[in-house]
């Protein structure tokens, strides 16, 4: 089970506001379903790249409850 943190951040995006989602440890075949499935459950856009993904705007309350049913621990 991966433990991941969620965390949000204005810096850099012209005070907008993103979700970062850090502490993924899977490759480039499982991430991009896996990002591809967030934005379309949770209705915003976003990326990935490494370990972290961002999505657009402060979604942490919708996407707890979606990454603990995929079953991923969350912190933050």
């Amino acid at each position: 089970m991966e433990t991941l943190r969620l965390s949000i951040s204005k810096q850099g995006r012209a005070g907008k506001t993103v979700t970062v989602i850090a502490g993924f440890t899977r490759d480039k075949r499982q991430m991009e379903p896996l990002v591809s499935d967030l934005k379309k459950r949770l209705g915003c856009g976003g990326t990935w790249e490494g370990s972290r993904v961002e999505l657009q705007g402060d979604v942490r309350d919708r996407l707890r409850p979606v990454l603990a049913a995929q079953g991923f621990q969350v912190k933050g």
